[in-house]
């Protein structure tokens, strides 16, 4: 995790000691929180299996002006993100019995993106690089036998095989009150494929996190 916060320091202090105007225009620090609907990208067989998923998303922003008309500047955030998938349902006999199975898989990353946004009149463009870090996997399978159920929930403590550290990118649009609120709409996608070359499953072996956000928050030290 320490990677992604250095990453983000480091753009931060490059884009600042570029850019003077920044400290003319001001630093608000805010909040943001929304809803993330995610699945998997990438060369995934069988992909019909995996279906797209809700999950929460939010933390800390920091905008910093770097023009003093408030056209552009800098914003990096630290967020809680839960990315995943769930499983298509599926239903089979055996001996007699039917069996339906669903379930979803959590990742629970935190994610610094480091975004460069354009506010024209409220309206805003953001475009940047992020950086995330996986912290756990949870794999909440159900299962009923004729119409019985019977649930499997398996939290994964051994993530080796996998790439922990993601590189990925940022963009999205949405409305900037001078007051503070804000609503917008973002897409993150990645670089990085998710499993790493020990990991043992090849359905989606070369598969990638894709991420469409939707989010409200609030910037302190409006007008």
């Amino acid at each position: 995790m320490k990677h992604a916060f250095l990453a983000a320091a480091l753009l931060v202090g490059a884009t600042l000691a570029a850019a003077p105007g920044a400290h003319a225009q001001g630093i608000r620090l805010g909040l943001k929180a929304g809803a993330n609907y995610s699945n998997l990208a990438g060369d995934v067989t069988d992909e019909d299996r995996y279906k797209s998923k809700f999950g929460p998303h939010g933390g800390l922003v920091l905008n910093i002006g770097l023009l003093d008309d408030g056209f552009l500047s800098l914003q990096p955030e630290v967020l809680f993100s839960q990315k995943g998938f769930k499983y298509a349902d599926t239903e089979f006999t055996l001996l007699g019995d039917r069996y339906k199975y669903t379930g979803k898989v959590n990742y629970n990353y935190i994610d610094v993106p480091v975004l460069f946004k354009i506010n024209a009149d409220g309206l805003f463009f953001e475009l940047g690089p992020q950086v995330g870090y996986l912290l756990s996997v949870k794999d909440d399978v159900k299962f009923t036998r004729n119409g019985n159920p019977v649930s499997t929930t398996q939290k994964y403590s051994d993530l080796d095989n996998v790439k922990r550290t993601e590189i990925g990118y940022a963009a999205g649009v949405g409305f900037q009150a001078d007051s503070g609120p804000m609503i917008g709409l973002r897409y993150n996608g990645s670089f990085t494929d998710f499993a790493d070359d020990g990991y043992q499953n090849d359905d989606f072996r070369n598969a990638r996190n894709s991420v469409f956000q939707l989010y409200v928050g609030y910037l302190f030290g409006g007008k």
